[in-house]
């Protein structure tokens, strides 16, 4: 194996590529989960998200407007998730795998137009002067913008967590629902928008993953980024900050299976795919494993429906 001719930077560069699709998934899902609602339909909000940008980027050349449908996509999906879990009181768990499957359907149905096709959409910034210093340029200042959001968007929801009104009754909701609605907050109202904000943040990673990160839509190309998402607000305990540092974990996990592909590492290629669904599991095992802790940071009514009482 000839190492040298691995470039770091570049591997840095992909990394942040890679965890880019997965931050935005998760930072949704754990606002959704703060709320004290499971949804484990982020694949299938991801995927939808993805189809939806990919063919709005295809039809109107428009970046912006490519990621706006991709939100929008997985937003209505959570929508049906919404109505379903908080207005019918069906099964999250359950509902949130149909989510899953209904959006992976949908997607492989609309998504045969294009199947194959690609997309040409420049949008990497280029600062005068920083862009082209060495190492620190392409690290720091020559990404899309959509990889600068995502760190606004870490920011925003640790601030809105933390140090909003709002924010602080969403937790209060997902703590003790019971306790919040007796004291005349708006349970319902503020899970559905939860699950709103999720669904359109899980169609952004997906939007990103079609339109930016792999130009091109190929079927099932999520490929399972959307169940690691879920296993990262595990891993983040609940938190942005360490939401964010999980997702370049695993974005960097994806990364070296990658390139120890391209080295020819005497694995089967396989084995290697399985890499970062290997150390989900193992993550989740060794959290599950501290039943205290896990109890000690999980919101108190997380997949626990919430019976009005008038």
């Amino acid at each position: 194996m000839d190492f040298s001719s691995l470039n770091p930077v570049a591997i840095l560069v992909s990394l942040i590529i890679a965890a880019t699709p997965l931050l935005f998934a998760a930072l949704g899902e754990l606002v959704v989960e703060k709320s004290g609602v499971l949804n484990l339909g982020v694949e299938g909000m991801m995927i939808v998200g993805a189809i939806g940008g990919f063919a709005t980027a295809l039809e109107t050349q428009s970046l912006v407007l490519a990621i706006l449908a991709g939100a929008a996509a997985g937003a209505a999906l959570a929508a049906v998730f919404a109505i379903m879990t908080q207005y019918l009181l069906s099964n999250q768990v359950a509902t949130g795998l149909a989510l899953t499957m209904f959006g992976l359907g949908i997607a492989s149905l609309l998504g045969q137009t294009y199947a194959g096709k690609t997309l040409d959409v420049a949008a990497k910034l280029d600062i005068a002067g920083l862009s082209d210093l060495p190492i620190v340029g392409p690290l720091l200042f020559g990404h899309d913008p959509m990889i600068y959001l995502s760190i606004l968007a870490t920011v925003g929801v640790w601030w809105f967590l933390t140090r909003t009104r709002s924010g602080l009754n969403l937790r209060a909701v997902g703590e003790n629902h019971d306790a919040a609605h007796s004291i005349g907050y708006n349970v319902r109202q503020t899970r559905v928008a939860a699950i709103l904000f999720g669904g359109a943040m899980a169609g952004l990673g997906g939007a990103y993953l079609s339109v930016l990160a792999t130009p091109l839509w190929v079927e099932g190309m999520t490929a399972g980024r959307g169940w690691i998402a879920l296993a990262i607000v595990v891993f983040a305990a609940w938190k942005p900050w360490r939401a964010l540092l999980g997702a370049y974990v695993f974005g960097g996990v994806t990364i070296l299976q990658l390139n120890l592909q391209a080295l020819g590492v005497a694995v089967q290629s396989q084995y290697l795919s399985m890499t970062p669904y290997i150390v989900t599991i193992i993550v989740l095992v060794l959290i599950s494993a501290d039943k205290t802790r896990a109890r000690l940071n999980a919101p108190g009514c997380l997949g626990k429906p919430f019976f009005a009482s008038s």
